[in-house]
């Protein structure tokens, strides 16, 4: 993302928000795509931290999901904590539109570990265990599925089906804003998920938390080898577990021993294999707009315009 912050501005800023005295050290992480993020310790501080800072307000860039996600972090990260054992960093501090930024920042305890990929097989047995009791356990309150975090980017449906008919929808005004593809693809796309509508109305269960982007950089291992942390549920969303299998696999994440600890075989009934060639839809289009938009690089874009015709081939 553009517009990255000055040294001058983060060190005033963190003096500012994290109360600080005297010299304090901050690193900026080499993990971390779209938020700048950066450990910070020293200072006066108990403990190091993580703060977060939001990109600028540029939705051109973003897809739909993305403006403000940061927002729906605190209430997640305290459900997670509250009831699961998956271990997520407590959030500190959480302040929409920075004075000193003109951003959001978030600040969290900087758990021990370091991203790895899942590590042995021990990890991987022990990210799904973790993951299985998230998607039982959290659950979501009041009903409705989607996005449902404080940056709304889409109104709550009573059904999954629709929920995913609408964010399929709001992908596809995404990829047509900074032509990613032609009127006619578009349509094609379009009505390939009306056709198959009824697909996605299998689930009726209350909406699963699904935090929608494990992989290698999100997981956190420590010097042990134990499973440390999940991070960067920014991105999460609430409804059908069958999704974020999809990313799983689609992320490499999806191992025999993850399934193990998962504990749940998956459904291989031919609606369950057309919902799976939609979900992996929805994460490779996604990265037409990421490549257009972001890094101006349409040959990139060009490639997951190719991999979705493959997908959709397959589906055909």
């Amino acid at each position: 993302m553009t517009g990255e912050l000055s040294r001058e501005q983060l060190r005033e800023a963190m003096r500012a928000i994290l109360n600080l005295s005297g010299g304090f050290g901050i690193e900026r992480s080499a993990t971390g795509k779209f938020n700048e993020t950066y450990f910070v310790e020293g200072g006066g501080l108990e403990r190091p931290v993580v703060v977060r800072v939001a990109p600028p307000e540029d939705r051109a860039t973003m897809l739909f999901y993305e403006h403000r996600m940061m927002r729906q972090e605190p209430r997640l990260h305290a459900l997670l904590r509250e009831g699961t054992s998956m271990p997520v960093p407590e959030v500190l501090y959480f302040e929409e539109e920075n004075e000193l930024l003109g951003r959001d920042v978030i600040v969290m305890e900087r758990l021990l570990g370091s991203p790895n990929g899942g590590g042995t097989s021990a990890v991987q047995r022990e990210l799904g265990k973790r993951l299985r009791e998230v998607h039982d356990r959290v659950r979501a309150e009041g009903g409705g599925y989607g996005y449902l975090g404080e940056h709304a980017p889409m109104e709550a449906q009573s059904t999954w089906g629709e929920a995913f008919c609408v964010m399929w929808e709001l992908l596809l005004q995404d990829i047509g804003r900074c032509e990613g593809a032609s009127e006619e693809e578009l349509e094609h796309w379009h009505d390939l998920a009306f056709r198959h509508r009824s697909c996605f109305d299998h689930f009726e269960e209350p909406a699963s938390l699904l935090h929608m982007d494990i992989w290698a950089e999100n997981i956190l291992v420590d010097e042990g080898g134990q499973l440390s942390g999940l991070v960067d549920w920014d991105r999460a969303l609430w409804g059908d577990v069958e999704i974020e299998f999809a990313v799983l696999d689609y992320c490499g994440v999806s191992t025999p021993a993850f399934w193990e600890g998962y504990g749940l075989e998956r459904r291989l009934d031919r609606e369950a294999q057309i919902r799976r060639v939609f979900y992996l839809l929805y994460e490779v289009l996604k990265y037409i707009v990421i490549r257009i938009a972001r890094q101006d690089n349409r040959p990139g874009a060009d490639r997951y315009r190719a991999m979705a015709g493959e997908l959709i081939t397959s589906l055909e």
